[in-house]
């Protein structure tokens, strides 16, 4: 112990007593003990405490990273003689899931894994996990893209939660890697159903710029010289503050997105509805998705135009014919008793996409790129973002959002470039008071 404990550490240790616990997740600040209390001190304390746990888990995203939690554990246990006088002999082996020490005195064992081995089936004994402790599972690396998130929640969800059993106690510990990370799912699914499960967050100075751990960094000198130490701020915000700023290269900022909690009525200026199609004729497992991207328009001051862009934006793979299916559905879904115009890419394998439609009766207009890649036309839409001219649903839009949020990083970017031909139409269309059309008739709109 190089300095005092600080309350939220008192707090951590509290967190880890409670027997009605299920669940803990816990984001914290980077060099904050919460390894050394999460991943050395209570397997130690569950194991000779009065959990009197059988078989704890200790999971990390790296067999390298697995093998120094062992090693941490193993030296505490060795160099500590009051734990050695009361746990009596154990032993440091290897099994089919990584390394592990066994305590006979208890009948318990302590096993490290890691995130890129399988845990299936794992026992000891007749024993399940009864404590699963996870420590920086994910890193910014592999949490880039929507499909390493995806990777990590899968294996959390379908691997390590079903190896316990019902009285399991899963502790989740991690530092802010990503808005859509781990972490934050697990903080989203706590709000959700709180019954036996807590989400706990520490940055290093709170709302009020207060330090957390004062008998550690004792005045603002020596915040700033952490801070210049660490010498950018981007990793600064990340790793200590728990915030995700927006790097050099970021089109859309994620503090210039505003939202709406519900649409204005039908008489407040509504003008048009509109579905934007980025289009992927394949079902192939490599193959991109097809995207659909609607918004209803009203009119905003004079001559100025607001978008309220629609939750549950349609992004997976689908033939040439679901995906004629799909458009007609989103288009005749549309509120306010109209269908929304459908805006589709103008380019010739889309051809026959878009006389189908028309065929049918359905208003479809043709988008030109003009030579623009996609990273510019998003840039276009950044100031009507900015400006409050675009209106996001508070839910339902997640995916939507990280797309666009984090264009260039995400593997797919479908809904980005369907979002980006939606406001691109929406601010440039002329619009004049055209004929009612009754849903499901083959008359095309008078525009």
């Amino acid at each position: 112990m190089t300095h005092p404990t600080a309350g939220f550490q008192r707090e951590l240790f509290a967190l880890t007593e409670r027997d009605d616990l299920e669940m803990l997740a816990v984001e914290a600040f980077r060099g904050s003990a919460k390894s050394t209390i999460m991943t050395m001190s209570l397997p130690i304390w569950a194991v000779l405490g009065r959990p009197g746990k059988k078989f704890v888990l200790l999971l990390s995203q790296t067999q390298r990273q697995s093998r120094q939690h062992f090693m941490n554990v193993r030296r505490e246990l060795e160099g500590n003689s009051l734990l050695r006088r009361d746990l009596g002999p154990f032993q440091a082996e290897d099994d089919e899931w990584g390394s592990a020490l066994s305590l006979p005195k208890y009948g318990a064992r302590i096993t490290f894994a890691s995130a890129e081995q399988s845990i299936r089936g794992i026992r000891h004994g007749p024993h399940r996990p009864d404590l699963i402790v996870a420590d920086d599972v994910e890193d910014v690396q592999s949490a880039r893209t929507k499909d390493g998130r995806d990777k990590i929640a899968r294996w959390f969800t379908g691997e390590v939660v079903p190896c316990g059993s019902e009285s399991t106690t899963v502790v989740v510990v991690g530092n802010l890697v990503h808005e859509d990370g781990l972490l934050a799912r697990l903080q989203e699914q706590i709000k959700k159903r709180p019954e036996g499960r807590e989400f706990r967050r520490y940055p290093l100075l709170d709302g009020r710029g207060r330090c957390l751990w004062k008998s550690r960094f004792r005045t603002k000198s020596d915040i700033e010289r952490l801070r210049a130490r660490v010498g950018d701020e981007v990793a600064w915000q990340r790793e200590y503050l728990l915030r995700i700023i927006a790097d050099e290269e970021q089109v859309i900022q994620r503090d210039w997105i505003q939202y709406y909690d519900q649409l204005p009525p039908r008489e407040a200026g509504f003008m048009f509805a509109v579905t934007a199609i980025d289009l992927a004729i394949s079902e192939s497992r490599r193959a991109d998705y097809t995207a659909m991207v609607s918004a209803v328009v009203f009119k905003n001051g004079k001559g100025g135009r607001r978008i309220y862009v629609l939750p549950h934006p349609i992004n997976r793979r689908m033939s040439f014919p679901t995906s004629i299916d799909c458009a007609k559905t989103v288009s005749e879904g549309i509120i306010f008793g109209r269908r929304s115009e459908l805006v589709v890419e103008d380019v010739a394998f889309q051809a026959a996409y878009v006389q189908d439609l028309k065929r049918q009766g359905y208003h479809v207009a043709p988008y030109s790129v003009r030579g623009r890649d996609k990273r510019t036309r998003l840039a276009l839409t950044s100031v009507h973002v900015q400006n409050g001219a675009v209106l996001f649903p508070r839910h339902g839009c997640k995916s939507l959002l990280n797309q666009v949020v984090y264009f260039g990083v995400e593997k797919h970017d479908d809904l980005s470039d369907a979002f980006s031909m939606c406001v691109d139409y929406s601010m440039t269309r002329k619009y004049k008071t055209f004929m009612y059309v009754p849903l499901g008739t083959r008359r095309k709109l008078r525009l």
